[in-house]
């Protein structure tokens, strides 16, 4: 339906299929089928979801876990197999019982899905309605409104009368355009109207001398004020009473900072604000003019505009002077607003949690709280010592009007010349107003824990002040928390000067760093705290220097940060705190650098930790690994460190194992690392520190190598304590001798030094910078060597000094004992050849100076250093002995064919007959009074090839079988006499042992120079003679029948053992042993002194070979035995004749 042209149908009307297919009946429409009605019906189809969509996800849903539990059930137990098929079960039970009454409830959803169709389309039908009824009204209220005017009886009656009409409407002036001015006319007009402009403003009209500055072209006047506008004006008309209307102004102002959203603020208006400004400038212009008369007479229903102002007689009207009050207070309101606007965008940039802006009421005060922080969850006891204000302070910027305007001398003279000639005696309808900014900052009481003076907010002249070329309040609320700041920090050092540990010049001071104003506090040698002050948020927080080893700072610092903003007033304490702390953990950082075991606290009761001192801060206790009970112990104390060595022991019956201090001893670092120090005191000088090149910020420097010096000197000093105790324990005197001072000015580190000149090469490495500081222990050699059987081997003086002080490798710290030797014996053999220098090391425990017949006993056990040195100088004694007697039995004995072949203070090897050679070592010297170790061998043929010289001959020397003999001659009297006899017994069983090696016959040796020859004969299965070989003083040896005893003239009872074990075994004469002995005298004369007995043949040594084998040739015939060197084969592979196989 339309009425008026306007649709007064529903917009959600839609066209009906129904009226498309059915015909009119007589009455109208017929009643259509029920399908074509529900086709009309809209379909709604919201919230509701697909049957067959919800089956289809159940089941997935059924077959994933279904999988999953096909692969995870074989890995369970059978328990839990159970137990999750039951759970499986009754969920999945509860699913499918919701599905099958979804599913019943299906088969309604037909029907339920027309209700909802109905309602829909009843929803449509009413909303219809609704809009029908809104159209009705709105018809009825415009048709009031819809009238005819009234009739022009005139001219109805000048066209009925005259047939024409004789006037036109006034209305038609306005339709009908006036003529169209010429370019000449325009520029007349113009020309005309700056004349007259220029002619009012210098005779008539008060102008500001704000304004001063004006120019008249295009037919207007400009004004131009700094900072504030640029304005034009025009007159009305050319009358003396037609005022000025406005025209155009631009406000002078420069956005700084970020300019983002300033299209907000045109310095040209347009738009509504332009439209504003015109009217309140127009008015201003034209208060005192009359209104001027209505083009149509007013309607009688509405109340007449109010009368304007009139002056009084003496007054004169002044615009210019109104116009410019006017835009001085819009210009400078404009920019606050600007301002305002910067501040509400800071907010938006995360300021908005610190940062809090308030403009009044009258648009001409704007705060800005900074710094805010929000009250604590908890409000403080009212007992609490210290509450912290919500905010930094106010930084208000406020525009202020005054009566009179701020003008220059000059300004104010041209204002009163300007009154006087235009005003006369009259005065002025309006006075130039004056306008200013007022910036003022206003810090909270106590605001971070400070309370600032009144010198401290004090800022320079201008300091403060809105620009209005640079209009950025960022700016200026930075300059506020800097100046802030700068107080805060001032209090801050002063605090922290007037402490001692802070007290140094340059400890603590305020510095610019990348444009924020830091506090850089000194803690200890190059670190370095930087305290700061979050300009938005207004939070303390501390942070390092920035380099790699204080990585891990970052929660501390934090911690330290959180504590600081909830108190500042503890920054003392925190910053000393934080410097303890640091100082420790730099010592630990470099004990940990050296492989050091380290501790802070040890469990010392309290009135022990007092032993340090009442100037300790803080401990750092670095455990001698090599003496886990002492400790390098660094005291911390409020100028530097302080350096202690004590040891501890747990008190017995002690809960938790409580240490006390058995003893404590201070170390002076200036003697002990006193040229290396001051080496590095000297660079350390060269180098600038903060605050100053002075070298007091440079304590608390602990280097890497005067700590490696205290530790080593500290294991030094405990194995010196150690080595004395024992020696006091030995009841052994000693005094100490101190090495000679280095020369340089840098402590020895080279081979070279002075320190290590009296110790063989190989040992000095073990020693260390600090060595002249540790004294070597003196003793004499008859007091420790008392009863030792080689005492007077050694020197009198014997020289006693720890090495290896620091535990390196694990190896520990080491105790040399230095003897010198009376005699030189020089080093024989392939270890001497390989010791070109003359030093040898025989072993890991001893070091040989041929040269200077120095040996150096090496304990790897302090503990037990001087029973190490005993053992292995009784072993080295008696070995050096063997050498010396060895090399003097040539010339003495005149045994051309004994010579030395190996000496190196272990072992001595030499040839006693012939390629015979004998090796003796030494061992367990103190537990069984000492022992001897002999290897015997054979040297390679005099025609052995040259790669078979240093290779041992395979051919065995029967006197191994003797060694037990052998050793038990050796230990028999001092060794300088058992040592001779030991040789000549073997010098004189070469000649036997070569007989021996020559019978078919198995031989066994009785004692050193005993050996027995038994056989068999006759065919007997069992042994039934022997032939013995016995060695007698004077080189001389007995050739005698077993069975037969050298002490006839005895009783039975009083026989030897050897004759009673000889009738024991039940040996029987030789049979024709007398004819034997016969031959072997026959066959020995002529050639030495051979005598026969009744049981034997007595000869000389060298000639047992013609007599021995003479004797066992009689023998051999007599008994149908094999001769010398015959035999059978069988005889020949016993084991002794294995043994003495024929040699060369």
């Amino acid at each position: 339906m339309t009425l008026n042209g306007t649709n007064l149908a529903a917009s959600t009307s839609y066209p009906s299929p129904i009226l498309d297919i059915l015909d009119s009946g007589p009455n109208g429409l017929d009643e259509p089928p029920i399908e074509l009605l529900e086709a009309e019906l809209p379909v709604v189809d919201d919230g509701q979801v697909s049957l067959s969509e919800i089956v289809s996800r159940l089941v997935q849903a059924c077959y994933a876990e279904m999988t999953e539990m096909a692969e995870t059930l074989p890995s369970m137990s059978d328990s839990a197999r159970k137990r999750k098929l039951a759970d499986f079960v009754v969920a999945w039970k509860k699913q499918v019982v919701k599905l099958y009454a979804v599913t019943k409830w299906s088969r309604d959803a037909d029907i339920v899905q027309k209700c909802m169709n109905i309602t829909a389309f009843l929803m449509n039908q009413n909303r219809q309605f609704e809009d029908v009824i809104q159209g009705l009204t709105y018809a009825r209220d415009s048709l009031d409104s819809a009238r005819l005017r009234n009739h022009d009886l005139l001219t109805s009656l000048d066209v009925l009368t005259t047939g024409s009409y004789r006037r036109l409407p006034t209305t038609i002036k306005s339709i009908i355009p006036p003529p169209r001015l010429t370019d000449d006319k325009v520029s007349k007009i113009l020309s005309d109207l700056e004349t007259l402009t220029r002619y009012r403003l210098r005779m008539t009209e008060i102008v500001p001398v704000e304004m001063s500055k004006c120019r008249i072209s295009d037919g207007r006047a400009w004004f131009t004020v700094p900072n504030l506008f640029e304005t034009s004006i025009c007159l009305r008309g050319s009358a003396k009473d037609d005022g000025w209307f406005f025209v155009h102004v631009e406000f002078l102002f420069t956005v700084g900072g970020d300019r983002t959203g300033m299209q907000e603020f045109p310095r040209k208006p347009i738009g509504v604000l332009k439209e504003h400004l015109t009217t309140e400038a127009d008015n201003r212009l034209a208060y005192y003019l009359p209104i001027p008369e209505p083009e149509q007479p007013p309607d009688l229903n509405l109340a007449p505009p109010p009368d304007r102002p009139k002056l009084p007689e003496d007054v004169v009207d002044a615009p210019i002077v109104r116009l410019y009050n006017f835009l001085q207070m819009m210009s400078m309101s404009y920019q606050l607003e600007i301002l305002w606007y910067q501040a509400e965008r800071l907010r938006s940039l995360g300021w908005a949690d610190f940062l809090r802006v308030e403009m009044s009421r009258d648009r001409k005060t704007l705060s800005v709280s900074y710094w805010i922080r929000q009250p604590p969850a908890r409000p403080p006891p009212p007992a609490a010592r210290f509450q912290l204000p919500l905010l930094g302070g106010i930084f208000k910027i406020e525009l202020r009007s005054t009566p009179n305007p701020i003008r220059k001398p000059r300004s104010r003279v041209l204002a009163e010349l300007q009154d006087s000639a235009k005003l006369g005696r009259r005065r002025s309808s309006d006075t130039v107003e004056g306008a200013r900014w007022e910036v003022t900052w206003e810090p909270a009481p106590r605001a971070l824990g400070v309370a600032l003076t009144a010198e401290d907010i004090i800022l320079a002249p201008g300091e403060l002040s809105v620009n209005a070329q640079d209009l950025d309040l960022e700016r200026l609320l930075r300059k506020v928390i800097e100046a802030h700041t700068r107080a805060i920090f001032r209090d801050f050092a002063l605090r922290l000067q007037n402490n001692p540990v802070f007290s140094l010049p340059g400890a603590v001071d305020a510095v610019e760093e990348d444009g924020s104003l830091t506090l850089r506090a000194h803690l200890c040698a190059d670190e370095i705290v930087i305290v700061s002050i979050e300009p938005r948020t207004g939070k303390i927080s501390l942070r390092d220097t920035g380099d790699l080893g204080a990585a891990g700072r970052g929660p501390r610092f934090l911690a330290i940060s959180e504590k600081l903003n909830e108190n500042p007033a503890i920054l003392l304490e925190a910053l000393t705190r934080l410097r303890m702390n640091t100082i420790v953990e730099l010592a630990e950082q470099k004990a940990n650098y050296l492989g050091l075991q380290t501790f802070r606290q040890r469990n010392f009761p309290r009135e022990e930790a007092l032993k340090f001192g009442l100037t300790t801060r803080n401990l750092l206790y670095i455990q001698l690994t090599p003496f886990p009970t002492h400790y390098l112990v660094l005291v911390v104390t409020d100028t530097d460190f302080r350096y202690a060595l004590i040891s501890v022991k747990i008190v017995p019956d002690s809960m938790h194992q409580s240490l006390v201090m058995e003893d404590i001893g201070w170390l002076d670092v200036e003697r002990i690392c006193g040229r290396g120090r001051e080496a590095r005191a000297s660079r350390t000088a060269r180098e600038p520190r903060f605050g100053g090149p002075g070298a007091e910020l440079s304590r608390f420097r602990l280097e890497t190598q005067v700590l490696r010096d205290l530790y080593a000197y500290c294991c030094a000093r405990v194995a010196h304590t150690r080595v004395e105790k024992q020696l006091k324990a030995l009841n052994i005197p000693y005094s100490h001798v101190y090495p000679p001072q280095p020369t340089g000015t840098v402590a020895p580190t080279s081979s070279h030094s002075s320190t290590s000149a009296n110790l063989p090469g190989v040992l000095v490495s073990l020693q260390s910078t600090v060595s002249h500081v540790i004294p070597a222990l003196c003793i004499q050699s008859s007091d420790v060597l008392h009863d030792s059987a080689a005492r007077d081997a050694a020197m009198p003086n014997i020289r006693v000094m720890p090495l290896a002080w620091w535990s390196s490798g694990g190896k520990g710290p080491k105790v040399v004992t230095c003897v010198k030797l009376r005699h030189v014996q020089q080093l024989v053999g392939r270890r001497a050849a390989r010791a070109s220098s003359g030093i040898m090391r025989p072993s890991k425990r001893i070091v040989y100076d041929a040269h200077e017949a120095v040996v150096c006993f090496l304990a790897d056990e302090v503990d037990r250093c001087m029973d190490e040195f005993k053992e292995e100088w009784e072993s080295v004694s008696k070995i050096v002995v063997i050498a010396r007697e060895v090399a003097n039995m040539a010339k003495e004995k005149r045994w051309a064919d004994v010579r030395l072949l190996s000496f190196d203070l272990q072992t001595v090897e030499f040839t006693y007959a012939s390629d015979y050679t004998l090796s003796i070592s030494c061992k367990d010297q103190l537990l069984t009074g000492g022992s001897y170790n002999l290897h015997f061998s054979r040297l390679p043929p005099v025609n052995s090839t040259p790669s078979q010289a240093g290779v041992r001959d395979h051919r065995p020397n029967p006197h191994e079988d003797a060694e037990p003999f052998l050793y038990a001659l050796l230990r028999q009297g001092r060794l300088a006499m058992a040592l001779p006899a030991l040789v000549s017994v073997l010098r004189d069983t070469v000649p036997v042992l070569d007989v021996l090696a020559h019978i078919p016959a198995p031989a066994m040796p009785k004692a050193a120079g005993w050996w027995r020859v038994m056989f068999k004969a006759g065919g007997s299965s069992s042994i039934q003679y022997a032939l013995d070989f016995r060695v007698l003083t004077g080189s001389r040896v007995a050739l005698l029948d077993a069975s037969a005893s050298l002490f006839r003239g005895t009783s039975s009872t009083q026989q030897r053992p050897e004759a009673q074990h000889a009738a024991a075994m039940g040996f029987r004469p030789i049979p024709g042993f007398a004819r034997a002995i016969a031959d072997a005298i026959a066959a020995g004369r002529g050639r030495g002194t051979v005598a026969g007995v009744d049981v034997g043949v007595v000869c000389a040594a060298q000639d047992v070979a013609v007599v021995g084998r003479t004797l066992w040739e009689s023998i051999a015939r007599e008994n149908g035995l094999g001769d010398v060197g015959g035999g059978d084969s069988g005889a020949r592979n016993d084991r002794v004749v294995v043994k003495m196989e024929e040699g060369s």
